[in-house]
């Protein structure tokens, strides 16, 4: 079992392999380090005397040993030696959806998602590797090649594992898979895969001493946090501010509760068709892809209850962005009449397109019925934002609301909402940060408020919000003041009018 030096040298006369005979291997530069143990017996009783190497040095051949004699004494581990990782990953795959078979394994959408995690990047990035050769730089090459597909730089700078993922990834049933980047929770479940297949090579079939993807995630590529932007309300100055000078003043705005209502009533007013699902977000902020994702087997209008299950963030469904994802969320009398008239629309869709009609069974979906686009969502809300402003700009400029209808092709009673007050610029995603911080200013319980927006803790929670909705609660007592008339006030404050901003 002693380590020994080798080369793949031919004697020039024979062209045999020289070896450990070579005698150039006094050179330091030639050469590896190799050693052979006893290894158990094989099934019909003959003598094993398995070579481990090559190593660059004597250390590492003895540590490489160290490691294997580990192992020795499990016949099985030496039977599977020669298991790639992609075979291993199919093989334990199939243990489990036996388990499912059986009712006590997991659930059919779990497996789903295993199984695409290992199509299309645990068997073309390191599926020809062998369980026992993996190391975490082997993992950390393939999570760095993940972040480049579909970016810009990605055909500038194509590595070999790279061109096989994306080799993968290119159709399924005819179509493009995934057209966006990849996001790193999606590289965080796909690491989770990959790491509890590792745990059984350990633990189960014990092919390995070690986990080499253990403590190996860094979130961000390994870059420290930022910190998660919190949100700022759209208070009246900084409205005032923002006309003057163009500038938003974070990155995460956050409505009013007058802001949002008023944009509720545009939308209404003019009758868009997805008001439904704008009314859902700003109540109870249930996310985009949530909403795409929801199905209508979920929505009960008779018990005002919608459980949200999955999400839809690129083009196919998945889990929910975390395990509190998975929740229920209440529905008041205003909200389940709005989906009751909703309902009756789709139904009456369903009529004007006959056959054609493609029924997707989700609660949100395109006139014939097909599920929506995530982006679809958004770029109706900013349609609004956009006609919005574009309504206002127009009265600037003298012109009577029956015209500006016309323009715009939308109802006069959505020109008079728009003539109400200013409506500074949020994203889509920011109507949820808006229902948070106004279910929390509303005085509703924290945890409500947590479960409700399938945040992971209460904790999570105050932290980003506690802020901005302190600061909605104080702007609404000041409005307050303002309106109630008080014998002892001052004149210069008795006088002051609610803003533009809202």
């Amino acid at each position: 079992m002693k380590p020994y030096k080798a080369c793949s040298c031919r004697a020039p006369e024979t062209k045999k392999l020289l070896g450990k005979k070579c005698p150039q291997l006094s050179k330091k530069n030639h050469g590896a380090w190799y050693a052979r143990y006893e290894a158990p017996h094989s099934a019909d009783g003959k003598r094993r005397q398995p070579r481990v190497g090559p190593y660059a040095t004597e250390k590492e051949c003895k540590e490489g040993l160290i490691k294997v004699l580990g192992r020795a004494s499990n016949p099985k581990a030496h039977e599977q030696r020669n298991t790639t990782f992609g075979e291993y990953l199919d093989r334990r795959l199939a243990w489990r959806v036996s388990e499912a078979e059986t009712g006590e394994g997991l659930a059919k959408k779990t497996l789903d998602a295993e199984r695409e995690a290992i199509d299309l990047y645990g068997k073309p990035g390191l599926g020809h590797i062998k369980v026992i050769d993996l190391t975490d730089e082997h993992f950390r090459e393939l999570y760095a090649a993940m972040r480049k597909i579909n970016k810009a730089e990605e055909k500038e700078d194509r590595t070999e594992i790279l061109r096989r993922l994306v080799g993968a990834r290119a159709t399924r049933d005819g179509r493009r898979i995934h057209s966006r980047p990849i996001s790193e929770s999606r590289i965080k479940r796909v690491h989770a895969v990959f790491h509890g297949a590792l745990t059984d090579a350990v633990k189960v079939s014990k092919i390995r001493l070690d986990n080499p993807v253990e403590g190996l995630w860094r979130s961000k590529g390994g870059k420290r946090s930022k910190g998660r932007a919190k949100p700022l309300l759209w208070s009246a100055e900084r409205v005032e501010a923002w006309e003057r000078t163009g500038v938003v003043p974070a990155k995460v705005m956050v409505w009013t509760a007058t802001q949002t209502g008023n944009f509720l009533d545009f939308a209404e007013a003019s009758e868009e068709r997805l008001y439904p699902a704008f009314h859902l977000t700003s109540y109870y902020g249930p996310r985009r892809s949530e909403l795409v994702g929801a199905e209508d087997q979920h929505l009960s209008l008779e018990r005002g209850w919608l459980h949200i299950l999955q999400a839809q963030a690129d083009d196919e469904l998945d889990d929910t962005k975390t395990e509190a994802g998975w929740r229920q969320v209440p529905l008041d009398e205003e909200t389940v009449r709005v989906h009751r008239a909703w309902r009756k629309r789709k139904l009456e869709e369903r009529l004007q397109w006959g056959e054609a009609y493609e029924d997707s069974g989700r609660v949100y979906c395109y006139e014939d019925g097909k599920a929506l686009k995530p982006a679809y969502l958004s770029s109706r809300f900013g349609i609004l934002i956009e006609r919005y402003g574009n309504i206002r700009k127009r009265v600037g400029k003298g012109w009577p609301v029956e015209r500006i209808a016309r323009k715009y092709r939308t109802t006069e009673a959505a020109v008079d909402v728009a003539l109400r007050m200013v409506l500074p610029p949020v994203r889509f995603h920011d109507l949820r940060h808006g229902a948070a911080t106004m279910l929390i200013a509303a005085g509703v319980d924290d945890k409500f408020v947590s479960e409700v927006l399938g945040h992971a803790s209460v904790a999570f929670t105050k932290d980003v919000y506690a802020v901005v909705a302190e600061e909605m609660a104080a702007d609404a007592t000041r409005r307050i003041a303002a309106f109630i008339p008080r014998a002892s006030r001052p004149a210069t404050v008795g006088a002051i009018s609610v803003p533009s901003g809202g």
